[in-house]
């Protein structure tokens, strides 16, 4: 299967099943998004991943905001979501084209993390530390 649009969507529903079931994950997401809404999330998602990997525009979300909105996330929860991504990739695509998708999750992963997580008060503190 290719990384194009087409072959997108069905990993992209493959994964997003992963998380419903895993057990850090699904409660969440559960908690987010009624079962009925997960047909509109999906697109939102495939949306989104449009957007980033092949500059459709598609996707006019704030992504930040709505993690934000989730609340109790932690750092395991990204963890957790990355590992199933790219478990999810690599079973859906060759290796090099999945390698592609999990750096690029990563770097979505991490500018997530960095908004909800740093707290420059904090690091300033550390800093002054003695």
């Amino acid at each position: 299967m290719a990384v194009d649009e087409h072959g997108l969507a069905p990993v992209l529903a493959a994964f997003y099943a992963r998380v419903r079931r895993d057990p850090l994950l699904a409660p969440v997401f559960a908690a987010a998004i009624p079962d009925a809404a997960w047909p509109r999330h999906m697109a939102t998602i495939e949306a989104f991943w449009s957007s980033v990997l092949f500059r459709t525009g598609r996707d006019k979300g704030n992504p930040f905001g709505a993690h934000q909105a989730l609340g109790p996330l932690q750092p395991a929860h990204f963890a957790r979501w990355l590992a199933l991504f790219g478990e999810t990739a690599r079973v859906h695509f060759p290796a090099e084209e999945a390698e592609a998708l999990q750096e690029r999750a990563e770097r979505i992963g991490a500018s997530l993390q960095a908004g909800l997580f740093f707290r420059p008060e904090a690091a300033g503190a550390e800093l002054a530390r003695p």
